[in-house]
């Protein structure tokens, strides 16, 4: 059944028609608010900031929250719609802290041709206390108006995009690395390398077909003053030369440029000229998505199509040093599968609960593991609880395992696409770390590639040092 509003006219109302309305404030509202009016005043926000500076030591709504519920009661009840704001002045005598509920009265006290009242307007705790008092003069409505009641738009908060940044701030300190930056011969694959070279975050050394590069920066007015160029005649070319630089240390990472991944990565995984190790290859999406309250990594969605359970332990190892180079300490992975328990039929199931096993047996190091988990029991407490799973990984999760590739990438492209996710990227597993960059990734999203890459190269440099002594 539609719920009507309906308004009193000028000649309906008597001096002492009363309305009320009551809510009760959540940290919500309170964030919802200083969102809508850009009131950034910490004592809202931050019980360290409320117990410094605010005299009731509490985090509490703001004043003209409790004020703001006096437009909605005289804009929805007394008099309705139509009615027009004249003045209103109030005394605030109390804070509403969250979780107060807060009763708003007004009360008729005058009439004055053509149109205008005057309202007694109260606020009052569930204490009984007063939080605020005044009085309001608004144009009553002439006509009478009779209407479904609106359904606004539901607001949902998120966190603000903030990961990427972080890792980027985080290179500020650290010299730039060196990068082979394979076959960059368009505007997005010579754009980011540049850029990251402006912030210093890398000395890339570009190479390809230097008269194609050079056109491709002054098109775009792309300054490229100062950096090397290795000339090469085509993109098989650039590949084979940007894997022997990182295969001889004069680079310590490598960047795909414009050429096929396939092409590069052929190279990278030549058993005689590569830069295989003893480790499976892997890559790792880095997802800031902005209503999960943790960085997120998935793995592997690019390079290892269908994994066997050995690769799939390769992935796991090289996710978790990823996860301790961005300064997780003790990761949580879960083993993503279709459902939460072993099903033989699933074979991803069986898979999960190996993994866990070769973890309690020092197999794979450095985190905690947990699966087979559902995507929602991995990345959501109440999904866990509800489905009565006890563990430090459900709900909590800062790595996920996908079953293959193509799972993998859906998941990724789902978040970013439907969940307004940021992801970068990084290849693992090989003598130095490989960024590959995507032309729908956003400059932003490139950047932070670069700073992934920067980070894990300077820990492999003071993981060396440390080996040597």
């Amino acid at each position: 059944m539609v719920e009507m509003m309906e308004n009193r006219t000028f000649a309906e109302i008597k001096v002492g028609d009363t309305a009320s309305l009551a809510r009760t404030c959540s940290m919500k509202d309170v964030e919802l608010f200083g969102v809508a009016t850009g009131d950034l005043n910490p004592t809202h926000y931050s019980v360290e900031s409320a117990e410094k500076f605010a005299h009731h030591r509490k985090v509490v709504a703001h004043s003209m929250w409790g004020g703001s519920l006096l437009s909605a009661l005289l804009g929805n009840e007394l008099p309705g719609p139509g009615t027009l704001y004249r003045s209103q002045n109030l005394e605030f005598s109390a804070a509403v802290e969250v979780g107060d509920t807060l009763t708003v009265t007004v009360t008729v006290l005058e009439k004055i041709a053509p149109a205008d009242i005057v309202l007694e307007c109260l606020g009052a705790n569930q204490r009984g206390e007063t939080v605020f008092s005044g009085k309001a003069r608004v144009a009553a409505p002439a006509e009478k108006v009779v209407q479904p009641r609106m359904e606004l738009q539901e607001v949902a908060l998120r966190r603000r995009h903030h990961v990427f940044e972080d890792i980027i701030a985080r290179c500020h300190t650290l010299a730039p690395i060196s990068v082979a930056v394979c076959h960059p011969c368009d505007q997005v694959s010579l754009e980011g390398p540049v850029e990251a070279a402006k912030l210093g975050l890398i000395d890339p050394i570009l190479i390809g077909p230097e008269a194609k590069i050079r056109s491709v920066a002054k098109e775009f007015n792309l300054d490229i003053e100062g950096l090397r160029i290795v000339d090469t005649q085509h993109s098989h070319e650039s590949a084979e030369k940007a894997v022997a630089m990182c295969r001889s240390g004069e680079a310590e990472a490598l960047m795909k440029g414009s050429l096929h991944t396939d092409e590069m990565m052929h190279e990278v995984a030549s058993r005689d000229k590569g830069l295989r190790t003893a480790r499976r290859i892997s890559h790792v999406f880095v997802m800031d998505v902005p209503t999960y309250p943790r960085t997120l990594l998935i793995t592997d969605a690019a390079i290892n199509i269908y994994p066997t359970l050995e690769d799939k332990a390769d992935i796991l190892q090289n996710a978790i040093e990823l996860a301790h180079v961005l300064g997780v300490e003790l990761p949580k992975v879960a083993i993503l599968s279709a459902v939460e328990t072993v099903y033989p039929k699933i074979n991803s199931t069986i898979e999960a609960a190996a993994l866990c096993k070769m973890a309690d047996r020092g197999q794979i190091t450095g985190a905690q593991l947990d699966g087979p988990l559902a995507f929602d029991n991995a990345i959501s407490e109440e999904a866990a609880k509800i489905k009565k799973i006890n563990s430090p990984v459900a709900g909590r999760a800062d790595i996920l395992l996908v079953p293959d590739l193509e799972a993998g990438n859906m998941l990724a492209k789902q978040l970013s696409y439907l969940a307004d996710a940021d992801a970068a990227g990084i290849v693992l597993g090989a003598r130095v770390p490989i960024v590959l960059t995507s032309r729908a990734d956003s400059a932003k999203a490139r950047l932070a590639s670069c700073a992934v890459a920067v980070l894990f190269a300077h820990a492999r440099r003071a993981k060396s040092a440390v080996a040597a002594q």
